[in-house]
């Protein structure tokens, strides 16, 4: 029990500081892959497990952030904004019926949804909120 309180304490303590870098755009895919992957790694291996957990969450979340040069595509775009009712988050897929332009070699596309540029991945998914 008291191992299993030190674990959950240390993947707090290691998720809330990097969490705070989430805001980040460049920095937001490791710092969220990092925060998950303390915490998932505290309740599988413990205080270990934290820590290396931390290590490869930030390296996958890096890995599927996408670059300044989508980023500066997208915002130098001129695309007719799509009115949607839905919530439109990072993370939630886009339905078949909103339009999105894809991205010169890359694997990203973008749309624009009640005025705002949303970066998705291959499968729809909102990666990115582009401001």
């Amino acid at each position: 029990m008291r191992s299993s309180m030190t674990a959950i304490a240390l993947a707090i303590a290691i998720a809330a500081p990097t969490a705070a870098f989430a805001g980040d755009r460049a920095a937001g895919g490791a710092a969220a892959g990092a925060a998950t992957g303390a915490a998932t790694g505290a309740v599988v291996g413990g205080p270990v497990g934290a820590a290396v957990g931390a290590g490869v969450g930030g390296v996958v979340g890096a890995a599927s952030t996408p670059d300044r040069r989508v980023r500066t595509y997208v915002t130098e775009q001129e695309r007719p904004s799509v009115v949607y009712s839905g919530d439109v988050t990072v993370g939630k897929r886009l339905p078949q019926d909103v339009e999105v332009y894809s991205v010169p070699d890359s694997d990203y596309s973008y749309t624009v949804v009640n005025k705002r540029r949303y970066i998705v991945n291959s499968d729809r998914e909102v990666v990115e909120v582009v401001e």
